[in-house]
């Protein structure tokens, strides 16, 4: 009997499944050895030592060429020590040794899927499936490899057996809803995180998550709501406040967006909620602290489009204009799709009578999508 030996395990789950003795086991003082060494490497991995672990199994190998469950296990110890390669030449010679051991196939999978061998782990996974159609962590696996891959239907089909085969597995409901997420299929997602919620109601992700999905249809007290409980759940939340002060923005209630964002930066200082927060300064008609804060942003992220973008706009609004005219520049030339950047800097040449100028980048901006009043549409015809 191959034991998958659980002391040291990464996943959840373990298997077991008949061997063909003929195949696995010598005979006489030879395997006894090799059963001997196979056990003391199993105590080695219970108590974290994966070296000697991986060593013990492998005198139990030249021993006993063909045990495949000393084969496993130093598929295993090798995992553990983030050998990825010698552990997926280990469990294939398992699969070799016992073409039905499902788990031999899960864990190479697992394997090939950490290196970024997505098609491999997914031919493995399907493996699984065929052989035990009932495999919760072979469906979750194979779903998450398809999301990676950008297969978000498969990705969405087998989360949905997951649930269908484990109805209490939150994390199936959970990546569910990422997938009807990025489908734009938000009221699936939310019902999705209502499932999750209802199965672990201290799941402060859950919470935030619901709530950037309320937020994405508008509906912003719920948003709100959802926020706060997380928070309340996890104090140190920084995305949870993030987006709670982007709620409270959209709202129009700036000094709680204000206070969010303050409390973001002090968790989490990163060019994102410096950016919101100077928009939120900006939209108070406060352009010197929202300067100072989409600058902060670039420091942090020189390649930062929409914080170069949002402080020409409020040097323009300062009437700095060439300092405008410079970002919006700068922002052009990182993103040459930046529409409404073209836009904004037609508007400014406009302002200094540059007409041809004007008229060069408001005709890009209007060619790309923006629409323009009527007065300047107008005076491109």
């Amino acid at each position: 009997m191959l034991v998958p030996n659980s002391a040291s395990a990464s996943f959840d789950y373990a298997y077991t499944s008949g061997l063909d003795k003929s195949t696995t086991r010598a005979t006489g003082q030879t395997s006894d050895a090799a059963e001997a060494h196979n056990a003391r490497g199993i105590g080695y991995s219970e108590n974290g030592d994966q070296d000697r672990a991986i060593a013990a199994y492998s005198k139990a190998i030249e021993l006993q060429p063909n045990f495949a469950e000393a084969y496993f296990n130093r598929g295993r110890a090798y995992g553990e020590t983030d050998q990825v390669d010698r552990a997926i030449a280990d469990y294939t010679k398992v699969v070799q040794l016992e073409p039905d051991f499902a788990e031999g196939y899960y864990r190479r999978g697992r394997a090939y899927g950490y290196k970024g061998d997505y098609d491999l782990a997914v031919a493995d996974f399907t493996q699984v499936i065929q052989l035990e159609s009932d495999n919760v962590d072979a469906y979750y696996s194979r779903g998450l490899t398809y999301w990676v891959k950008g297969e978000i239907d498969r990705a969405i089909t087998d989360y949905t057996k997951v649930i269908q085969l484990k109805p209490d597995f939150a994390e199936g409901y959970y990546h569910r809803r990422i997938a009807y997420n990025k489908k734009d299929d938000i009221d699936r997602a939310i019902k999705d995180f209502t499932q999750v919620i209802q199965l672990n109601p201290d799941y402060a992700v859950a919470y935030h998550d619901r709530g950037v999905a309320y937020n994405k249809k508008d509906d912003v007290d719920r948003a709100i709501e959802d926020f706060n409980k997380a928070i309340n759940l996890n104090p140190d939340y920084d995305d949870a406040y993030h987006n709670r002060g982007a709620a409270y923005g959209k709202k129009g209630d700036i000094d709680r967006a204000i206070e969010d964002f303050n409390k973001t930066i002090n968790l989490n200082p990163d060019a994102i909620a410096y950016n919101n927060r100077g928009t939120v300064y900006y939209n108070k008609g406060d352009y010197d602290r929202a300067i100072k804060d989409f600058t902060q942003a670039i420091q942090l992220n020189p390649d930062d489009t929409i914080a170069y973008h949002n402080r020409g706009a409020a040097y323009g609004k300062k009437g700095d204009i060439d300092r405008a005219i410079e970002d919006f520049n700068k922002t052009i030339n990182l993103n040459p799709d930046y529409a409404i950047a073209y836009h904004n800097r037609g508007m400014v040449w406009l302002r200094l009578g540059e007409q041809e100028k004007a008229r060069a980048d408001l005709t890009t901006a209007r060619n790309m999508g923006v629409k323009l009043p009527a007065d300047i549409a107008a005076m491109l015809r």
